[in-house]
Formats: C-alpha cells, structure tokens, sequence
C-alpha cells in the first residue's frame, strides 16, 4: 500500500494560514495529478490547491470554513497503481499522532493561553500595534479563537490588555467578551461569513478603524471625453480591431498625471514605522464586482501601457477576478485604488480606503445634466468624483487639488496625449 500525505504547501509572502473555502474531491474519488483538491482564501487571495499525485482520495482533513494551517495535512490519497488502504489505519497499534482536521489541529486543551494563543497573522499584527496583549483578550471566534473584531472591540471600550510592562489595576474586561447572539425570528436566514466575503469584512473593520478618512467630491465635465472615446472606438472599429475603450482607461491615465504633481497620493502608509511610503510605481488598483464580493486586481506599471493596452488589461483582470483566476501578483503591490459602479455608480458615495494606501477614487454615474457654460444653461455629459484619502498623511487642500488636476485633463482629454511618458 502507497499512502500519500498531502501537506498544505507554502502560499507565500509570509502567509502562515488559510480557511478553507471549498473542497473540490470528497473522499473515495479519484484524482489526476494536478487536479484540484480544494480553495483556500489567505489575508492576500484565494488560492487553489492541485494535488502533485493521481490517486484515490481516502480521507479530507478540515471542513469548508475552517482555518488550515501551512505544512498541516489536508488529503490522506491512495497513490494510483498501489493496494487498496485499509478502512481503519488509525487502529494499528498506537497512534503516531495523526493529522486532524484544521479545527482539529488548532484547537488548544484548554482555553487560549498566554503561550499559545489562536489568532490569525493579520490579529496578531494589529494587536502588536496597539501594544496588547493577546493572552488578555476573550476570544469570540472558534476554540477560543480572538478575531480582529475582538481586538477593535477591547481598544474601542479601552478596557483591552494592558500594554506590556504596564501594570494595570483596571477590572477585568467588559468590552471584548463575545457579543451575545441576536435572538431568531420566524423565517430568519442566516449567512456565514466565509470566503471572501470575510476578508472583505475584516480588511474594511482593519481600514475604517486604523486610518481616520474623509473625502471630498466634485463635478466633471465629461462632454469632451464622450466625444473623444467615441471617436476613438470608432477608428478602432474602422481598423478591425477589437480593442474597445471604456472610460476607465482614461480616468487611470488621468490620475497617473495627477500623481505626478501630487506624488503622496500613490502612496502605502507603513503602520509599523509610522512612515508614508511614497511608491517609485504606478499599481493602480480597479475594483471589480464578483459573485463573492468585491475584488481588488492591480494594473501593474499602469504609466507605461497605452489607453488600448490599459483597456485590454483591465479587461482581461476583470474576467479573471470574476473567474476566480487572479494570480497572487495580480492582487497586491497596489499603490492607488480606482472604483466605479458606471452607471450603477449614483450620484457620490465615500468609498473606504483599501488599507495600505491612502487614498481611493469613486467614478459615479456619467448622464446628461443642465451645466452653466458661458452663462448659459446648457445640456453636458456630467459625472462626480469622490476621494477618500488617509487624514493622516493627506490634507484636504491637497486631496482638493488632487481631484481638481485629474478633472483638468478629463475636462481637456486632449493634455492626456501631452501628459503621457
């Protein structure tokens, strides 16, 4: 007989753990090399997990929504070719301290102590950044677990652990006990949050709660870049290429020219030295909306692609964040957020900062509105811009003007050609 142990392998940037999103065998099918076993969502993507091996999978490791940890086991496969397993291999002489299940594996004998205590890379961080200590704060999450929202919750109420070295003569800690459950009503729904849709929520409690925003909203005249992307679609319909321009490609290239000016917009703030970090590149972020969520694919180097190539490229991220295809490169590194609804996009909103960088820029709805030009009311193509920026590093007279050198060049689309390296 030919047993295979398949460890969860190395995801990294440093990544030391997962959940588990969704398996893809169950036990007793047969897999070919490379097939995949199952999803893991990390602090950075998901990620899908193909087995080196063909084979029969005799035993899965971890249920979807548990936390899986590097190097732990999550597939006992019979290699192809071998013997059949035996039902019950656990019962051959004395356990050799098997791997379990991800839940398994994480849970303590006892409550979390102040050596071992179950929290995620991201908790652990943030908590190291307050000064408290973990050991002090009453987990909510599964097995004693303390989640990011235990920590926001003992530094909202201020009664969470005392910084090291400090001696406390406070009570004990009310704010950071589990909340109590919300009580059932007849025909209640209720949905877990997994996925991606629990990162989303853990990346916005960490950003709303860590970088004081606020925004700033603006009009835009846009009739001149209509006429101009209609033209331009037009001469690429005419050369038989498929190319085809949205108005995001412009709205990029636009904002790469006012960064330029306003260079500590394309920027990460480093909470750990206290530093603004101005970015040497231009990895602008475009939101994408996909059935799990929203997602975040960077459009690397995005100052050195044409307006076709940008559109290609934003195109085919998109696909791929709908897909669920995003390579790990494809969702990091990002400098600068760009979102829009199109024509979803309504009139404003302030959109929340995708935490480290400092600011985020929210396209509304384009439509045809009553505009002054030349004392006359006149019908225009107009849409908002709302910037949200880090209070902290960016001051509103410079968010102000920021916003106002990106409409420039929307205005006048034609200073893009002037603007561009």
């Amino acid at each position: 007989m030919a047993t295979f142990e398949f460890k969860l392998p190395d995801l990294g940037e440093g990544v030391a753990e997962g959940e588990l999103v969704k398996w893809h065998v169950k036990e007793g099918d047969l897999v070919k090399e490379d097939q995949v076993l199952c999803e893991v969502m990390t602090d950075k993507a998901t990620v899908t997990v193909p087995t080196p091996h063909a084979g029969r999978v005799v035993k899965t490791h971890g249920r979807e929504g548990d936390m899986a940890k590097v190097h732990q086991l999550l597939v006992t496969m019979e290699l192809e070719g071998s013997a059949p397993a035996a039902q019950a291999p656990a019962s051959h002489g004395a356990p050799a301290a098997p791997a379990s299940s991800p839940a398994q594996a994480a849970a303590p004998a006892a409550p979390a102590s102040a050596t071992k205590v179950l929290a995620t890379p991201v908790t652990r961080r943030m908590a190291r950044e307050h000064g408290l200590d973990l050991a002090e704060i009453s987990g909510s999450g599964p097995q004693g677990r303390v989640t990011k929202a235990d920590v926001v919750a003992a530094l909202e109420g201020g009664s969470g652990a005392p910084k090291k070295n400090e001696v406390a003569a406070a009570p004990a800690p009310q704010a950071a006990r589990p909340a109590a459950p919300l009580a059932a009503g007849k025909g209640d729904e209720r949905i877990a949050l997994r996925g991606l849709r629990k990162k989303i929520a853990e990346k916005m409690v960490r950003s709303k709660f860590t970088m004081p925003h606020f925004a700033f909203v603006e009009e835009v005249d846009a009739t001149d870049l209509v006429a101009l992307r209609t033209r331009l679609n037009s001469q690429l319909a005419a050369a038989g290429d498929g190319t085809k321009l949205t108005y995001l490609p412009f709205i990029v290239k636009a904002t790469i020219a006012a960064m330029k000016k306003f260079p500590h917009l394309n920027a990460n703030f480093d909470e750990a030295s206290q530093e603004l970090v101005v970015r040497g590149e231009y990895n602008i972020g475009i939101a994408v909306a996909t059935p799990d969520g929203l997602t975040v694919a960077v459009v690397r180097n995005a100052d050195q692609l044409t307006l076709g190539e940008l559109a290609k490229e934003i195109s085919r991220l998109s696909v791929a964040a709908r897909d669920r295809k995003l390579k790990m490169e494809e969702l990091t590194g990002g400098t600068f957020t760009i979102t829009s609804l199109g024509q979803s996009g309504g009139l404003f909103a302030t959109p929340i900062l995708n935490h480290p960088e400092v600011g985020i820029l929210g396209v509304h709805k384009l439509k045809k509105r009553p505009a002054v030009k030349n004392d006359q009311v006149v019908v225009r193509d107009m849409m908002n811009l709302s910037l949200s920026c880090d209070h902290r590093v960016i001051d509103g007279d410079v968010a102000a003007s920021f916003v106002y050198e990106i409409i420039k060049y929307l205005e006048a689309p034609d200073l893009l050609f002037l603007a561009m390296a």
